[in-house]
């Protein structure tokens, strides 16, 4: 009888690790350090405060650009003007907003990324998205509604979701041509839908106005996918 020699164990393959949970991650993400340690250009001038809100059940993402001052303080993201008409565009208020559970928020940038000598925001900053992004939207469910305000976000997004060719377009062209992203066909993404919105601060209320189709015939479609989302 031929007896089979013991199994050469350091030839055998490596017992996968189990993937990282999504608590886990967003410790992670909450303790980054590395725009201050490992930047991608200049370093954050200001100590680290990532700011994003994901739950594992939200059905609903609103993914904007980077937080401002007063995010940066309070560590709620879109505490402030701009937050107040994003909410009225979308038809929900502060409850369900800030509700984790409904209503996931991540930005670009998770930090406030500092200011430019005129006073206004940086972009967000690179190192978010190149380390982070892709793990955090592959770590819990599809959404069913991605809301992406602002360029970075969107261009994004649209790749994210199989819809690379929008991604070169300029802010404007997107938005107006919000029907075709919203109801394109994306499988590959698991039924996930896109909404490119600008940005709601006080900059952009001339947009608004040169614009009159945005507030007449793309936020009633908006508030109805939200309400049907979130309820």
């Amino acid at each position: 009888m031929t007896t089979r020699p013991p199994p050469d164990t350091h030839l055998q393959s490596p017992v996968p690790a189990p993937p990282e949970t999504l608590e886990a991650l967003l410790a992670r993400i909450r303790a980054c350090r590395v725009c201050v340690e490992a930047p991608i250009g200049r370093p954050l001038p200001h100590e680290p405060h990532p700011v994003l809100h994901v739950g594992a059940r939200a059905r609903l993402l609103i993914a904007g650009q980077a937080p401002g001052t007063k995010v940066h303080a309070s560590g709620q993201s879109f505490d402030d003007a701009s937050g107040e008409r994003l909410r009225a565009w979308l038809g929900i208020d502060r409850a369900r907003f800030y509700d984790e559970e409904k209503v996931a928020i991540a930005a670009m940038g998770f930090c406030f990324p500092g200011q430019d000598a005129k006073g206004g925001d940086l972009p967000p900053r690179r190192e978010c998205a190149r380390l982070w992004h892709d793990r955090l939207f592959a770590s819990r469910p599809p959404f069913g509604l991605v809301v992406a305000v602002g360029s970075a976000s969107q261009a994004y997004h649209l790749r994210r979701l199989g819809l690379g060719a929008y991604a070169g377009l300029t802010l404007t062209e997107r938005v107006t041509r919000w029907q075709e992203i919203f109801g394109a066909e994306r499988d590959e993404a698991e039924g996930e839908r896109l909404m490119p919105l600008p940005h709601p601060s006080w900059r952009n209320t001339g947009w608004l106005k040169r614009h009159p189709w945005f507030e007449a015939e793309l936020l009633p479609v908006l508030r109805a996918e939200v309400a049907r989302l979130i309820g």
